[in-house]
């Protein structure tokens, strides 16, 4: 599948979806680089897929719409929506210009302290003026200083850009590490253990969900016992170990899912779950419908 754009700044022909295998892109990176931007003024829709890569989506004229787990993001000029690494996402056809950059995740995800961060922001983050009032304004100029980094192609603009780009994040990070007001009753050095060691927790299940994997095992990982660490976990995430586990396993299971040749047996057992009852229990819990169901919807 190809689907072809122009920029305003080249008249340059580039291609948004090169490669799509199922639901599967693979991003063709920019002359050897490791992110991929477009200023895309494509009135097209672009069917639901996923990439290992981020992708960051800013309005510029008019609206745009998202539609991620059944949930539709409707962003206005200047929103800016994250979507993490694999999710499945579908684009609408919308007349306007936005851009949308596709930065490897290989590379944040090798900063340990950015590994932790990306963990805990996935499906997605939506950065809007009212909601993120404190970092929305340096957030919003940095994606235009890489986009026109990007397109001037000076020395150093892979560099200049990824600069831009973990400074977006810190920001971000800080702001979300709000989360270590939910350690109540300890003391700030203790509350930024507490939070490290957790984001790392989340990167580790996030990584290994379709293991065998135990709360147990999660507790060792961070060094509390079973129960000091659920109770720190839920504060954490705001949910239980067992939940966020199988919200990841059934993340993984959607984008098996919409392979038709994968039986939805081996779906379960690939996601992390032992039997095919326990997996249909749990998807229709999560997700609202049977897997078959969400297999249906996407039999194109």
């Amino acid at each position: 599948m190809a689907i072809f754009i122009e920029t305003f700044e080249t008249g340059e022909i580039l291609i948004m979806i090169e490669i799509l295998h199922g639901t599967h892109e693979t991003v063709n990176f920019h002359q050897g680089s490791n992110f991929q931007l477009f200023d895309n003024t494509d009135n097209e829709e672009y069917p639901i897929h996923w990439h290992p890569e981020l992708e960051i989506i800013m309005p510029l004229r008019n609206i745009y719409t998202v539609v991620i787990d059944e949930h539709v993001y409707e962003l206005r000029e200047g929103d800016i929506l994250i979507i993490g690494s694999g999710v499945l996402h579908h684009l609408l056809k919308q007349e306007g210009e936005r851009i949308i950059f596709q930065p490897a995740f290989s590379l944040l995800h090798n900063i340990g302290e950015l590994e932790s961060v990306l963990s805990l922001i996935a499906p997605v983050i939506l950065i809007t003026p009212e909601k993120d009032a404190d970092i929305y304004t340096k957030i919003h100029d940095l994606i235009l200083e890489m986009k026109e980094e990007y397109f001037v192609e000076s020395p150093l603009t892979e560099a200049a850009i990824y600069y831009r780009l973990i400074e977006m994040f810190v920001l971000i990070g800080r702001k979300y590490n709000e989360r270590l007001e939910n350690f109540k009753g300890t003391g700030g050095q203790k509350k930024k253990e507490y939070a490290e060691k957790f984001m790392g927790v989340c990167s580790y299940i996030n990584d290994h969900c379709v293991e065998d994997l135990s709360l147990e095992e999660a507790a060792d990982l961070a060094g509390f016992s079973k129960y000091h660490f659920t109770r720190l976990f839920k504060n954490f995430t705001g949910m239980t170990f067992y939940k966020y586990l199988n919200q990841k396993r059934i993340a993984h299971a959607e984008k098996l899912l919409i392979d038709p040749e994968i039986s939805i047996t081996e779906v379960a057992l690939h996601s992390g779950f032992n039997n095919l009852s326990t997996f249909i229990r749990m998807f229709k819990l999560v997700k609202g419908c049977t897997p078959t169901e969400f297999r249906s919807m996407y039999d194109y």
